[in-house]
């Protein structure tokens, strides 16, 4: 059976008030608010690593481009022929 997804899902006739959809809705529920507190206990934040860590960062190489859209350093092998509007593009951003 075919279905008429443009025509319209109610008519002005089937309109109902706010009041009478709440009056179906249980009262019991309406202050109810659900906690799982088994998993919240268990939670812990971990301690901050107080060891300094020794990172060494190198300038872009030789081969190498910063793409001007996703910022990320890349081989000249991903480098799209086209020209972005701020410079140079990846191949990933330029499609």
């Amino acid at each position: 059976m075919a279905t008429d997804y443009d025509a319209p899902r109610k008519s002005d006739d089937d309109s109902e008030s706010i009041e009478a959809i709440k009056e179906r809705i249980p009262d019991k529920l309406s202050g109810v608010v659900d906690v799982d507190e088994e998993h919240g206990e268990g939670f812990a934040i971990p301690d901050v690593v107080s060891e300094d860590l020794d990172v060494l960062v190198l300038p872009p190489q030789d081969d190498e481009f910063t793409c001007s859209e996703c910022f990320i350093v890349k081989h000249h092998s991903l480098l799209s022929p086209r020209k972005g509007k701020h410079g140079k593009v990846c191949i990933e951003c330029d499609s």
